[in-house]
């Protein structure tokens, strides 16, 4: 048996050990009583582990980091950023893109 293809994705790994360079260069601890309730709401402990708290912190940080730089590149070609930009980038999340059109309004 060979587990080469087991659980391998197309989309290359990062070592979440490892700090990104957006997350050594950036303020910590900057959401950290927003990340708590929202934790909480979505039905954690009403005080979470700080490790807990900073792991949700870098992993929003480098999605919110990504996205932006994603939409740069799309608004770059006519020049501007626009929220377009950030609504085609989430097209295929009818959820996420309902809630942003939603919020928009």
């Amino acid at each position: 048996m060979s587990n080469s293809s087991a659980g391998t994705s197309s989309k290359p790994r990062t070592a979440s050990s490892q700090p990104s360079e957006t997350s050594s260069k950036r303020k910590r601890g900057v959401f950290q009583k927003e990340l708590q309730h929202m934790m909480y709401g979505f039905g954690d402990d009403p005080n979470p582990l700080p490790e807990s708290v900073a792991l949700m912190e870098d992993i929003v940080v480098e999605y919110v980091t990504e996205l932006v730089h994603k939409a740069q590149d799309i608004g770059s070609q006519r020049g501007k950023l626009s929220v377009e930009d950030f609504l085609y980038l989430i097209r295929k999340d009818s959820p996420k893109l309902n809630r942003c059109t939603e919020l928009l309004l």
